[in-house]
């Protein structure tokens, strides 16, 4: 097994959320507020939504490719959601920590329990929405999904806040306060850099 990262106070951070939750808004506020890291593309085999790029939302591949990688055991974690493939890169992971960065994972709740018993060294962050209705109102309020879609990514949020204990963070994501989202994530993330006993990965 390659190692990844030693006694170092960089860290490995997975932001996961049901759905809707504001995951891709609160990372893109953590770069507008100046925090350094390397944000991990996912691969994927979903369509590209409006005003989405590959290589910077998402690295948009084939069913066909994205199989020949899971073949060649390139994903550190992989899953297929709502009929679509999601995956991570080992490599785009590698990158980060060889650049002796943070290193920032976005995934869907079921691929952060899978990265939670290869990388139990990592910083799980949880992001909540305020309420079941508020999430309701936000999946439909980007237009992205069907009325099918939408009533899937509700009627799996009971069972992905089962999986909140395994999680070292829970922040509330609330609408119109997306800095204070930031905040708190920025403080969790300086007193792990404070910890007396640095949490370690190896990929």
């Amino acid at each position: 097994m390659q190692k990844a990262q030693e006694n170092s106070r960089d860290l490995v951070i997975v932001i996961s959320g049901p759905s809707g939750v504001g995951k891709d808004a609160t990372i893109t506020r953590l770069k507008q507020s100046g925090l350094k890291f390397h944000h991990v593309i996912t691969a994927t085999t979903r369509n590209k939504r409006p005003g989405e790029s590959n290589g910077v939302d998402y690295l948009f591949i084939s069913r066909d490719k994205f199989q020949e990688g899971i073949s060649k055991d390139e994903f550190l974690e992989y899953a297929e959601v709502y009929g679509n493939y999601y995956g991570v890169p080992k490599s785009e992971v590698r990158r980060g920590l060889a650049n002796n960065t943070d290193v920032l994972i976005k995934v869907d709740v079921q691929g952060a329990i899978t990265l939670k018993r290869k990388i139990p060294g990592a910083v799980f962050i949880f992001l909540l929405p305020p309420s079941a209705e508020d999430l309701h109102q936000r999946i439909r309020g980007r237009k992205a999904d069907t009325e099918k879609d939408v009533g899937m990514r509700m009627g799996m949020l009971t069972e992905e806040l089962k999986s909140l204990s395994l999680f070292d963070y829970a922040v509330v994501n609330r609408n119109n306060d997306l800095d204070k989202t930031v905040t708190m994530v920025k403080a969790i993330i300086s007193a792990e850099k404070c910890r007396v006993n640095m949490r370690s990965v190896t990929i």
